[in-house]
């Protein structure tokens, strides 16, 4: 049965990637079906054309001229050089993922090595959260505007039969639309028993705004479907030979492994449109007043999802031997009423209302020693806030507040911010952050067909406090220092008694202290780019933990070559934490979860990486982990589950501008 769910999980994700893929091709043959007799700018970027041709001659679009819009309106664009950010950011995940340790096959978890508390949520997060660094949220969507069509094609090999793609296209079918179509695939089969990894994220965004600009949309339709072969890591008799580098055992498959007739599933789509008409538009700088009304409307449906074909005393008793599927929902349906103000004396300010209609929980009851655990948690918040920017000389200030006031959930944050520039070199900000906000839901109530994963809990709402400060002087220096209390904080820990995972919730104030350092150093052709994470974790019962001592440093050469036809960019990357406390993984909750019996760190990963770039096009090449064999066999991502061995891989990011 697992096997057919993972051929039918490959095959949606190749009927999405062909279908973006015919789409992005339709389009460029109607571009070119638009201009037949000269050639396009995509020809002359592959040197199928003349760069001299006449439409060469023409006034072609800028790469300014090709933007990126968040969720917030802040707006970017394109970006096509090579730099070692472009480096850190070519992952799984496609951006930085310092401050995590990623397991030993793509598509699995991250281990977290840091922990950011500023929060601006209300609402319960859904839970199962080790499946959610892969999940793509409302503020992971852009949307674009561009001159002309952009396509971008990423390509990224895996551990044993597989490969990661992530297909992209946008165009502006008038001055007023945009549009843009994705998909990001993955199959990777992995170097150990029972830990493929299948995973699909299909994007489709608009960006409309009206002539007289009074109206303006954006919306997304985003389905996600990330599977995971879930084996529970090594078995603790095989650990010997897995850290005495026993010959015998090279080959990884050999290892024996907690189970293999499992896998999790979790699956969600989401429906978002974000609106503005404008009442009253300012029309050049003079003008003193601005006024709008905004709406957002959101619907997403997701469930997590666990399979096994049968119990296993991994994670105890179960109510029956066969079969055995765990299935949470979660149905959130969210509108947010705006009010914007503008004035050029008093600044930028916003009030909103906002309801969350919820239903959270399962399609079953169970009883467990005289006591009815209820399936489901559903109701309606209310909730009002505000936000306030302003501009002044040099200093930005903002600042954002929520507040629950009817529902079953209580809730509220304020978060200020005040910036200051000094000049184009200097920069400085400090902000603060309260928040209060219940525990995720899958620690409020859980059912299971494991006896011992079955609950429902009343926890206190965890009150977290964070003062932050930033420092940036060019790239020589990019100090960020934040200080933070949490109280009631909700984590997973083995019962004493059953030795079972479950949710417990801290009686004690935790106090965090996390102190960033990053810069880079150029002499030449040569740079060293260096980030380096301090922390310290007061904490009485040690439920929080996290190494002392983070780093990551690259030594790394950069020029240009063959009559700058091609950008190179080769080096080394050494990434290391001090031993700690490591977190360890529970597939059947995808949660990770405390542990005090060893420690784990104090190994170094070296990567050596070569890069290039000619014209619109980024390849990659890296040699991952290439000391493994040299430094010891002690690397974990999380207790019995050992981290990557040396492998090679490569990959390319691709733009075509039409």
């Amino acid at each position: 049965m697992i096997s057919i769910k993972n051929k039918l999980s490959n095959n949606k994700g190749i009927i999405k990637l062909l279908f973006v893929l015919f789409v992005i091709f339709q389009f460029n043959q109607l571009s070119a079906q638009d201009k037949p007799k000269k050639s396009s700018r995509l020809s002359r970027e592959l040197g199928l054309a003349d760069p001299n041709d006449s439409l060469s001659k023409e006034k072609r679009p800028k790469i300014t001229d090709y933007r990126i819009i968040s969720h917030l309106n802040d707006t970017t664009y394109v970006d096509t050089t090579l730099s070692i950010k472009k480096e850190y950011k070519f992952n799984y995940l496609r951006k930085d993922n310092f401050g995590l340790m990623p397991f030993s096959n793509m598509g699995q978890t991250y281990n977290n090595l840091t922990y950011n508390f500023e929060n601006t949520k209300l609402m319960p997060s859904f839970g199962a959260q080790a499946k959610h660094f892969f999940f793509m949220e409302v503020e992971d969507i852009n949307y674009y505007r561009v001159p002309t069509p952009l396509t971008e094609l990423f390509f990224k090999t895996a551990f044993e039969q597989g490969q990661q793609t992530d297909a992209f296209f946008t165009i502006n079918t008038s001055p007023q639309f945009n549009f843009s179509i994705a998909y990001k695939g993955l199959r990777s089969l992995g170097k150990y028993q029972h830990i493929l990894a299948s995973s699909g994220n299909f994007r489709f965004t608009s960006n409309y705004s009206s002539k007289n600009n009074r109206y303006q949309a954006k919306g997304h339709i985003v389905t996600q479907d990330l599977l995971n072969q879930e084996n529970g890591g090594l078995q603790d008799s095989d650990i010997q030979y897995f850290e005495n580098g026993d010959p015998e055992f090279l080959d990884r498959s050999i290892f024996s492994v907690n189970f293999e007739n499992a896998e999790s599933m979790l699956n969600a789509k989401r429906f978002h449109l974000d609106h503005t008409y404008h009442i009253v538009k300012r029309k050049d700088s003079l003008s003193k007043n601005k006024l709008n009304i905004g709406h957002i409307i959101s619907f997403e449906d997701k469930y997590y999802q666990f399979d096994q074909t049968s119990s296993n005393s991994y994670f105890g008793d179960a109510f029956k031997s066969s079969s055995l599927k765990d299935r949470a929902t979660l149905e959130n349906f969210y509108n947010q009423l705006q009010l914007n103000y503008s004035n050029n004396i008093v600044g930028d300010l916003q009030f909103n209302i906002s309801n969350d209609n919820y239903n959270y929980g399962y399609d079953k009851l169970v009883e467990l020693n005289g006591t009815r655990i209820t399936n489901r948690l559903k109701g309606n918040i209310f909730s009002a806030g505000g936000k306030y920017h302003k501009q002044y000389r040099g200093f930005e200030l903002k600042g954002e507040f929520g507040v629950n006031v009817s529902g079953n959930f209580d809730g509220n944050f304020l978060k200020g911010t005040a910036s200051f520039k000094l000049n184009e070199d200097i920069a400085a900000s400090a902000s603060l952050n309260h928040s209060s906000k219940a525990p995720n839901y899958n620690t409020l109530l859980y059912q299971s067909d494991y006896i011992e994963y079955n609950w429902q809990n009343s926890f206190n709402n965890i009150e977290t406090q964070q003062l932050a400060f930033n420092l940036k002087y060019k790239n020589i220096a990019n100090i960020t220092v934040d200080l933070n209390t949490i109280n009631d904080y909700v984590y997973f820990k083995e019962d004493e008694t059953t030795q079972q995972v479950r949710p417990f919730q801290n009686n004690s104030t935790i106090t965090y202290l996390r102190a960033k350092f990053e810069n880079e150093i150029k002499v030449g052709k040569f740079a060293l780019n260096n980030t380096v994470l301090y922390q310290n974790m007061q904490d009485d019962n040690n439920v929080l933990n996290v190494p002392e001592l983070t780093t990551r440093n690259t030594l790394y050469f950069s020029s240009h070559l063959f009559k700058k036809a091609m950008f190179l960019q080769t080096g080394i990357t050494l990434n290391y934490f001090t031993k700690y406390y490591m977190n360890a993984y529970n597939p059947l909750l995808a949660e990770f979860y405390v542990q005090t019996d060893r420690e784990f760190g104090n190994f170094p990963r070296l990567d050596f990486f070569l890069n290039a770039k000619i014209r619109q096009t980024r390849v990659y090449f890296k040699a991952e982990h290439f000391n493994s064999s040299l430094t010891g066999y002690d690397y974990y991502s999380a207790p019995n589950n050992p981290y990557r061995d040396f492998t090679i891989r490569f990959g390319l990011v691709w733009n075509f501008f039409l």
